[in-house]
């Protein structure tokens, strides 16, 4: 009983009752009557609520959203619709995919009510027709999809079974919104199968970008070498280079060798070679033996 009818029927029975009690007995049974009438024939319904009512088993209409009267006895109200968004939970446990691969999944799916009258006639229970009905649905998709695809593309999967559901609940009366698969579970086993294969993908990856680096750097080494062969003094130039990179940190003791100073200092070796050059023409003349 709604909260306006029972108002009514209250102060309907407590007048009834005062009149009985200053002897206006048939006054007092006349209210009586008239509030259990009203109790049975005043009805409200919410905005998102919808009451289908049967005249002598006959449908009598819809009614909804507001207050409303039926004939007690002749009138039947045979189901209260709600038309707001709802959800229901469903699973399939180890349902096989296409490639024989055991997984579960769970699922959600999200429907409301667009006509009462057929939710109400064309099944018995509507809420459990959906719910088997959208788990034979995500069987059947999972045996028509490969594991791959079920991982890796589920909103395609998800619009699938949207389809497939909302094509068999339409004649219900009911609209499927969307549906979600919010868990897809497989075996362990498989699962560490899964994990070495991309494991090894990855690391096959990292060996190829590897390998690609290292044959750039091999291509530049080239050209520089190709360079110092051309020009004597760009190699002179990186091997000073290479002490200053080498020097820069504090504290620490290099041990060069001087012919390595030397290679660096063109003039300075040229001087060094045209001074052992005369020495040695020195030292050639001072041998000479004279004449007696």
């Amino acid at each position: 009983m709604n909260p306006i009818t029972f108002f009514i029927v209250s102060v309907l029975a407590a007048i009834g009752a005062l009149l009985t009690a200053i002897g206006y007995l048939p006054w007092g049974i006349a209210l009586w009557v008239i509030a259990v009438v009203i109790s049975q024939s005043l009805k409200m319904a919410n905005t998102w609520q919808k009451f289908v009512v049967l005249r002598a088993g006959k449908l009598q209409g819809v009614r909804g959203q507001g207050l409303f009267l039926i004939i007690p006895i002749i009138d039947n109200v045979v189901a209260i619709i709600d038309e707001r968004i709802q959800t229901t939970a469903f699973n399939a446990e180890q349902a096989l995919t296409r490639d024989t691969v055991p997984v579960n999944v769970d699922a959600i799916i999200f429907w409301h009510v667009h006509d009462a009258q057929k939710a109400a006639l064309a099944t018995t229970d509507y809420q459990l027709a959906i719910d088997r009905v959208a788990q034979t649905s995500l069987r059947e998709m999972i045996g028509s999809s490969l594991l791959a695809a079920l991982l890796s593309d589920r909103r395609a999967a998800d619009q699938k079974l949207c389809e497939e559901i909302g094509h068999k609940t339409i004649e219900w009366g009911v609209t499927v919104s969307s549906v979600e698969i919010r868990d897809v579970a497989i075996p362990i086993a498989l699962q560490d199968a899964m994990s070495r294969q991309a494991q090894a993908e990855r690391e096959k990856q990292a060996r190829i970008i590897l390998g690609a680096a290292e044959a750039e750097i091999a291509g530049k080494f080239v050209e520089a070498a190709e360079i110092y062969v051309s020009q004597p003094g760009a190699l002179q130039l990186r091997a000073m280079n290479i002490i200053y990179e080498t020097t820069k940190e504090r504290g620490a003791t290099i041990l060069i060798p001087t012919t390595m100073i030397d290679s660096m200092n063109p003039s300075a070796a040229i001087a060094l070679a045209v001074a052992a050059t005369s020495t040695d023409n020195v030292s050639a003349l001072n041998h000479v033996p004279q004449p007696a």
